[in-house]
């Protein structure tokens, strides 16, 4: 297993904000996800794409348990043949690690 998709009990670790140079490098690491938004409302954001709803749906429901188990739920809009799932780490008001951990599992799903 990767060290990406190892459990991480957030609970234990405080979250902090990451900094720029953090940020950059952690992006850099995960294909097709992107920065959005600013100030607060920053996020990391990446387009799912599906032959279907049926597949988007199952997407989402797998997405929904990862964010259960994580305890961290991404904002998703859900469309026919994909999904938009954005992250941001609402309690330090931006993101951190906690992110980029939900969104190689994430990842993970499609790989």
């Amino acid at each position: 297993m990767s060290t990406d998709l190892k459990k991480i009990d957030w609970s234990q670790h405080p979250r902090h904000v990451m900094g720029p140079t953090a940020l950059v490098t952690a992006l850099a690491k995960h294909t097709g996800w992107g920065l959005v938004g600013d100030g607060p409302d920053v996020a990391i954001e990446k387009t799912y794409r599906f032959a279907n709803y049926y597949e988007t749906i199952s997407f989402v429901n797998a997405v929904a348990f990862i964010a259960h188990a994580q305890d961290h739920h991404p904002d998703m809009s859900v469309h026919y043949n994909r999904c938009v799932v954005r992250l941001n780490t609402h309690d330090v008001g931006g993101i951190s690690q906690t992110d980029f951990d939900c969104a190689a599992k994430i990842d993970a799903l499609i790989a």
